[in-house]
C-alpha cells in the first residue's frame, strides 16, 4: 500500500508548522530573556515561574471551555479565532511595562495560542492516515526546532539590541503573515461535522471527558510537558550562572541545538512510523533519563560540550513528543476527535503550570545568579518521563486494538511529491 501527499497536504503540513513555530517560539521564547526580564522587572524566580505558569494555567482554562465546541465548527474558522487572539496577546506581552502587565498579556496569550496545538493535530487526524502521521507529526514539530535555529538566536539578538520586549513584536508580524496565508488558502474542514455527536456542548465535553477508554491518553498527555515546563523556564539562567555560558554565547547554543532537532525530526517520524510509535517513545524516553541525570548537575563546563549535550537532549525530547502525538492522535473516535484533543491540550497546560510554578518553588536564585536545586528539577523530571512510559504502554494497546498492524507484504511506504 502506497500514500502519496498530495500538493495541498504538503501545503497544510508546511502551514501547521509555521503556525507551531511561532505559537512555541513565543512561549520559548521567555526562557532564554529570562536572565533579563527577572533583572530589568526586579522579580524573583518564584515571581518569574508565575509569568511562565500564568500562560499555561489560561491556556488550560480556555482548552476545557474550547472542547465542548470543538467538534461543532469548521475547524479553520476555530484555528483562525484562536490564533487571531493569539497575536492579540502577543502584541500585548511587546507593549508590557511592568510585572503586572507582562503577567496580563500571558494569561491573554494563553486564552488563545494554548488551543492552537489542539485544532492542529485535529485537523492533521483529519487529513492523513494513522501510517503518515509518523512523518506528519515530525515535520509539524520541527516548529519546536525551527523556533530554536532561528527565533531564539534573533530573539535573543534582537533583546540585546532594544530590549526584551521587541522579540514579541518579532513574533506578531509573523504570526500576522501566516494567518492571512490561513485565511486565503486553507480550504474548510467539516468532515467531523457529519458525525452524531452530543447536542449541548457541555453534554460532549463531559461525555468525552467520561470516556474511561480516553484516560489513559489524558494521564499521558498531562505528565508529557513536565520536562519542558520544569526546566526551560530557567534553562538560560542555568547555563549562564551555573554552566558558565555567556549571554553572546547563548544564541549558538539554541541555533546548534536547533539545527540538530531540525534534521532529526523528520526522521523520527520516518521511523515512528516504520518500526512503531511505542517504540520509539520508549527507547527516547530511557535515554533522556539519562542525560537528565548527568546535565541537571553539571558545573562549569566547555562551550562545546554543552551544545553537544543539548542537542542529545532535544533529538531524544523531540522523539518523544512526535511519537507520543501521533499515537495519541489516534486515540478518540472521529466524532471526538476535536473534543479530545482541547482536553488533553487543556490538561497538559493545566499540568504545566503547576510544574512550572513548583519549579519556581524549588531552585532557588542566589545573589550571584547561581541557580541552586537544579539537580531536584531533573529527579522530578526523570520520575514523570518513567510513569509517562508505563501510561503510554497502555495507550498503544488501545489504539492496537483499533488500528492493527498491516501484514509485512503490504507495508507502506511513504512518498512525497514536491
Amino acid at each position: 500500500m502506497k500514500f502519496t501527499f498530495s500538493k495541498y497536504q504538503i501545503f497544510v503540513v508546511a502551514l501547521l508548522a509555521f503556525i507551531q513555530f511561532t505559537v512555541v517560539l513565543d512561549f520559548m521564547i521567555l526562557s532564554p530573556l529570562g536572565v533579563q526580564v527577572m533583572e530589568q522587572l526586579k522579580i524573583s524566580t518564584t515571581k518569574f515561574g508565575l509569568v511562565v505558569s500564568a500562560y499555561a494555567f489560561s491556556a488550560g482554562i480556555s482548552g476545557i471551555l474550547a472542547a465542548g465546541f470543538a467538534d461543532r465548527f469548521d475547524r479553520k474558522k476555530m484555528l483562525l479565532f484562536f490564533y487571531s487572539g493569539f497575536v492579540l496577546g502577543t502584541v500585548l506581552c511587546g507593549i508590557a511595562p511592568n510585572y503586572e502587565f507582562l503577567l496580563f498579556a500571558r494569561i491573554v496569550t494563553g486564552l488563545f495560542g494554548g488551543v492552537i496545538a489542539s485544532i492542529s493535530f485535529a485537523i492533521i487526524a483529519d487529513l492523513f492516515p494513522m501510517e503518515a502521521r509518523g512523518r506528519v507529526m515530525g515535520l509539524v514539530m520541527t516548529a519546536f526546532a525551527a523556533s530554536q535555529v532561528f527565533g531564539l538566536p534573533i530573539g535573543v539578538f534582537f533583546s540585546n539590541i532594544w530590549g526584551w520586549q521587541s522579540p514579541f513584536w518579532m513574533i506578531a508580524l509573523i504570526s500576522g503573515l501566516v494567518g492571512v496565508g490561513a485565511l486565503f488558502k486553507l480550504e474548510p474542514i467539516v468532515s467531523h461535522l457529519g458525525e452524531k455527536t452530543e447536542n449541548k456542548a457541555i453534554k460532549h465535553l463531559l461525555v468525552t471527558a467520561g470516556n474511561s477508554n480516553y484516560l489513559p491518553g489524558f494521564l499521558a498527555t498531562m505528565l508529557l510537558a513536565t520536562g519542558g515546563y520544569m526546566l526551560m523556564p530557567f534553562g538560560s539562567a542555568f547555563s549562564v550562572h551555573n554552566l558558565g555560558i555567556t549571554l553572546e554565547d547563548l544564541p549558538l547554543v539554541y541555533f546548534v541545538t536547533g539545527v540538530v532537532s531540525m534534521a532529526a525530526g523528520p526522521l523520527i517520524g520516518r521511523a515512528a512510523d516504520k518500526f512503531g510509535k511505542y517504540p520509539i517513545f520508549l527507547i527516547s524516553s530511557l535515554i533522556a533519563c539519562g542525560i537528565l541525570f548527568y546535565y541537571t548537575a553539571m558545573g562549569i563546563t566547555p562551550l562545546w560540550f554543552v551544545i553537544l549535550i543539548n542537542s542529545a537532549l532535544f533529538v531524544v525530547i523531540t522523539g518523544r513528543v512526535i511519537s507520543a502525538q501521533a499515537l495519541n492522535s489516534a486515540m478518540p473516535e472521529l466524532r471526538d476527535r476535536g473534543a479530545y484533543m482541547a482536553i488533553s491540550s487543556s490538561l497538559q497546560q493545566l499540568s504545566g503550570g503547576i510544574a512550572s510554578y513548583a519549579a519556581g518553588l524549588i531552585v532557588v536564585q542566589t545573589p550571584s545568579g547561581y541557580i541552586q536545586g537544579y539537580p531536584n528539577l531533573g529527579y522530578v523530571v526523570i520520575v514523570a518521563i518513567l510513569i509517562t512510559v508505563a501510561i503510554m504502554y497502555k495507550v498503544n494497546e488501545y489504539v492496537s486494538s483499533k488500528h492493527p498492524a498491516p501484514v509485512k507484504s503490504a507495508e507502506t511506504e511513504l512518498v512525497s511529491e514536491t
